[in-house]
């Protein structure tokens, strides 16, 4: 039991052997009948589109990544929040995966301030809950159209301190960005003696020539919220000439609803 928290901290065996649901242990064994892959495809077009009615007109965005098992107490919790003021206050919607820890900050800083808050939230094993600082979420079976959803709404990404997920969820957006599939936008790693390791294994990489030096400058890694602001204000805010979101009415045949309706 985390007592700051006042909620129990998974075990990683917890978090990394619990059983997956028996629907979708066959996902993951290879080709199925035909009938079967049909339908699955089908599932995963309906998360999609459930996805794109959901979020249609919450942006722009910033989402920030980062570890579900931070307690409020924690410093990277309350760096993340502060961000989620920032971003907020600059006319962001604030996009986070909709658990706990490094997420509930970043959305519950949206909220300190009067801004907008979403949450991708994911269906897993042991019933990660959306946090309690959300205007609008969703809850996804499938990890990967989350990771859509996460990406294909914002202009910049938050990294904060975390483990398998956030690491993913950092490479993704970095893999897409390198391989001009998104934008440039930038991407901020906040939590620098963090992410210090990190740091040494690119540039180990950039020695072995499997990346380019060039490739480093997609990464800012920072402590500062003003230098990540500042960052953020000039790789997206005025390059794209982005503007504070502005609700619209939903006459799209998709039924999707402005934020806060």
């Amino acid at each position: 039991m985390d007592p700051a928290a006042g909620r129990a901290v998974p075990h990683h065996d917890e978090w990394g052997k619990t059983p997956l649901p028996s629907d979708e242990i066959p996902f993951l064994e290879g080709p199925s009948g035909r009938g079967s892959e049909l339908l699955r495809a089908l599932r995963i077009f309906g998360e999609l589109l459930r996805g794109f009615r959901a979020l249609h007109f919450v942006g722009p965005c910033v989402t920030v990544f980062g570890s579900a098992r931070f307690p409020a107490d924690h410093p990277h919790y309350e760096l993340a929040r502060e961000m989620g003021r920032r971003i907020a206050r600059r006319g962001f919607t604030v996009l986070t995966g909709g658990g706990p820890g490094i997420m509930e900050a970043a959305n519950r800083g949206a909220k300190d301030v009067g801004g907008r808050s979403v949450g991708v939230n994911i269906a897993l094993p042991h019933e990660q809950e959306p946090n309690p600082y959300l205007d609008r979420w969703l809850t996804l079976r499938y990890f990967f159209v989350r990771k859509v959803m996460l990406v294909k709404y914002s202009y910049a990404f938050v990294v904060m301190p975390g483990g398998f997920g956030t690491l993913d969820e950092l490479f993704e957006a970095a893999t897409l960005i390198q391989t001009g599939k998104i934008q440039d936008f930038p991407v901020i790693l906040m939590g620098t003696e963090y992410w210090r390791p990190l740091r040494e294994l690119l540039a180990g990489m950039v020695d072995q020539g499997t990346i380019d030096r060039t490739d480093l400058d997609l990464l800012t890694f920072t402590d500062s919220p003003d230098e990540a602001m500042a960052r953020m204000e000039a790789a997206a805010v005025r390059r794209f000439d982005l503007k504070p979101a502005v609700a619209r009415k939903s006459r799209w045949w998709l039924f999707e609803r402005p934020l806060g309706r």
